[in-house]
């Protein structure tokens, strides 16, 4: 009894040294320019596509006019994409390796809620502007839109379930911990993919049948492409910050299953 308990006892030290010890070595002011570079990109990207669709396409409006759709790129690079990145790394801040792991999961709750009221805004917008004139999620954009858009609110329904709820049990979290993880990267790949095809299919209806078509590349052409691959350049990343294994908070599964 006395072996097992000592042995119980170095097993638990293990863990300790291996969930701690990782902070003594990895240098977290490496974490700040990436942080910087980030949101620097993260801030061309809304700022770009807020002055595109202000420049080139007329403003915005909250009727049934052109002006009304306007909102809808706004919305979703700002939510899909740029917000729902940070939301993604809260967890790869070097603050959240320490303390409790309370704060970090609800801040990553508020963020991934915040996306979702975005995202319905959004969709209100296209939806609205389409009406009964123009037909409806027939296009590629479309059908990857709608399933970022599902597995988005899917995602923060069974996060909340398993992660924050008190009487979550343990083994579920330890379960679907992998599985949340692993959505989480395929939500901001197909965001990704949907604001791309999205601006290309605006510029393709837009620029149809214009003094300087598409093909010309013409400013507004030249300036929604830089727009698509800023987006590209956040998506990738956000992705290249959630593969880093330095940047993963260090813990055991013991600690994890308790938090």
């Amino acid at each position: 009894v006395v072996i097992c308990s000592e042995s119980r006892g170095a097993q638990a030290g293990l863990y300790k040294r291996r969930a701690w010890f990782p902070l003594r070595v990895m240098p977290a002011f490496q974490f700040l320019p990436f942080s910087a570079l980030l949101g620097t990109v993260g801030f061309l990207c809304v700022t770009f596509v807020s002055f595109w669709t202000q420049h080139w396409r007329g403003g915005f409006a909250w009727d049934r006019s052109a002006k009304v759709f306007n909102w809808h790129p706004v919305f979703m690079v700002t939510g899909l994409v740029v917000l729902y990145g940070a939301a993604v790394l809260v967890y790869r801040v070097p603050r959240s390796w320490t303390g409790p792991k309370l704060p970090w999961k609800l801040l990553h709750a508020a963020l991934t809620l915040a996306v979702f009221v975005l995202v319905v805004l959004g969709l209100v917008a296209v939806f609205q502007y389409h009406g009964k004139s123009i037909a409806n999620m027939y296009s590629l954009h479309s059908w990857l839109g709608l399933a970022a858009v599902l597995l988005c609110s899917c995602q923060w329904l069974m996060g909340f379930a398993a992660f924050l709820l008190p009487w979550s049990p343990a083994w579920l979290r330890l379960l679907y911990k992998p599985i949340h993880v692993f959505f989480g990267s395929t939500i901001l790949a197909l965001s990704m993919a949907a604001s791309i095809s999205g601006i290309n299919e605006k510029l393709f209806f837009s620029l149809t049948n214009k003094t300087i078509p598409y093909e010309r590349l013409p400013p507004e052409a030249w300036f929604a492409n830089s727009l698509g691959m800023l987006i590209l350049v956040f998506g990738l990343l956000v992705l290249w910050a959630l593969a880093t294994p330095a940047w993963k908070r260090p813990e055991s599964e013991l600690l994890e299953a308790q938090q």
